[in-house]
């Protein structure tokens, strides 16, 4: 079971803008169970998938068609000061925000696209280490959210080697078992089995959390096949010796790209987690979906 989650618009709000920042947002996450400090290193708003539950409005120009790599870092030092003295919580988005979630969990670096593209994610990431002990917060999550389309190249092991400089999480997306389902979930024709083996291949390193949304398309969840399907790619993860720290089990919280595109009833991701938990010998954490307003 997941932990309760009070209502209200700050947990379904991870607006990418915050003010005038342009690269940093701060976010109150489900699963940060907290504050989450978020980088946007795609600011174009290109990513190498379209899944239909993105909330990344793509029908709008963006703002900005590259990083400004030091106005990027100038963001994330004020974004983290305006948290660790408290001030963040006074700003009108943030004054309802639960006592309990009054924490900062973490620095994530995510994006209006997929992360791993930006060609300066080890600076980012070294330089999310110095801001963090700059504010006196070293024992705070460095967290990298990926797709996990590029998790097995040379260059990305590269900057990932930079996560070890404090406490750290890699988030893995993982929301298919066939490669039929995976093409219309997540928007592309790439092959599944080269996503489970860049999993495989970075867990072999480093410890990786599958993140696994799984959202109705018109009207429907995926089946029980579909879901025996991908507790067998979990497993041929483990078997090709990544470790796999936990697995999240999700649906949407936020306002899809797609109106086709639904929340999971709780009963249904349960019985999903249950089946997980059932095959495989690792945690398994359940968030539960918000009705977006």
């Amino acid at each position: 079971m997941g932990a309760a989650e009070p209502a209200g618009t700050v947990l379904s709000d991870h607006s990418r803008k915050f003010d005038q920042l342009r690269f940093a947002y701060p976010v109150v996450s489900r699963r940060s169970k907290g504050l989450s400090l978020g980088i946007n290193v795609n600011p174009d708003k290109v990513c190498n998938f379209h899944c239909p539950y993105c909330q990344v409005d793509r029908a709008t120009p963006a703002r900005d068609l590259h990083v400004d790599f030091d106005g990027l870092v100038a963001e994330v030092d004020e974004l983290v000061g305006l948290a660790a003295s408290g001030e963040l919580w006074k700003h009108p988005r943030f004054a309802s925000t639960p006592v309990a979630l009054r924490r900062i969990n973490d620095i994530a670096i995510a994006g209006d696209g997929e992360p791993t593209t930006y060609e300066r994610l080890g600076e980012v990431i070294a330089g999310a280490h110095e801001i963090k002990l700059k504010h006196g917060l070293p024992g705070i999550k460095t967290i990298l959210i990926t797709n996990a389309t590029r998790l097995a190249e040379p260059s990305v092991i590269a900057a990932l080697e930079e996560l070890r400089a404090g406490p750290y999480e890699i988030w893995a997306k993982l929301d298919a078992g066939t490669q039929g389902y995976f093409e219309r979930v997540n928007g592309t024709g790439m092959l599944l089995r080269q996503v489970v083996k860049n999993i495989a291949v970075c867990a072999r390193m480093f410890d990786v959390t599958i993140q696994s949304l799984f959202p109705t398309m018109a009207g429907i969840g995926p089946t029980e096949a579909e879901i025996d399907a991908y507790c067998g790619r979990l497993n041929e993860i483990l078997a090709q010796g990544g470790n796999i720290k936990l697995v999240q089990v999700y649906t949407t919280a936020r306002r899809p790209g797609d109106s086709h595109v639904g929340m999971l009833p709780d009963a249904e991701l349960d019985a999903i987690a249950a089946k997980v938990k059932s095959k495989l010998n690792v945690p398994v954490e359940t968030f539960y979906g918000r009705q977006w307003e």
